[in-house]
């Protein structure tokens, strides 16, 4: 029995080091309507931090580390930023990089370069349209409760 427990410490601490972290910071909800606010996303574009929130949440479910695949680029971050048009991830041809920064700056815990990438893309489209977590889950809908109590 205590070999088979060593020999399980031993293989949880080998996987913990040998693979990538995929989990990044999850943001508590209240703590990312104060961030949001405090960076001014209440009425930017016509927006709400509300319409914010629950863009986050069915884009990243708050996770700063988030990703997606979409078979040639990816989303990155918080915000899913795409490695298409917004950041350079050095492996999606062709890529604008609009925002001017590495796609793996947007999946740190230091959301300064992620807020100004998401109000740029925000700014240029005149609202949250080019986010389909958004214009799927949120549009026209009541999203009073993704605020309610922070």
């Amino acid at each position: 029995m205590r070999k088979s427990m060593l020999f399980l410490g031993f293989l949880l601490v080998f996987l913990g080091l040998a693979l990538p972290g995929t989990q990044g910071k999850i943001i508590p909800r209240c703590e990312m309507v104060k961030i949001l606010r405090q960076k001014g996303f209440q009425g930017f574009e016509g927006t709400t931090v509300a319409d914010w929130m629950c863009l986050v949440k069915h884009e990243s479910d708050y996770n700063t580390k988030a990703y997606h695949d979409n078979g040639g680029s990816r989303d990155y971050g918080i915000f899913q930023i795409n490695s298409k048009y917004w950041c350079n991830d050095g492996r999606t041809p062709g890529s604008k990089n609009a925002c001017k920064i590495s796609c793996s700056k947007l999946q740190d815990d230091n959301l300064e370069d992620d807020i100004r990438c998401a109000k740029k893309i925000a700014r240029e489209a005149h609202g949250l349209s080019p986010w389909y977590g958004w214009k799927n889950h949120c549009r026209g809908k009541d999203l009073s409760s993704f605020v309610r109590g922070c």
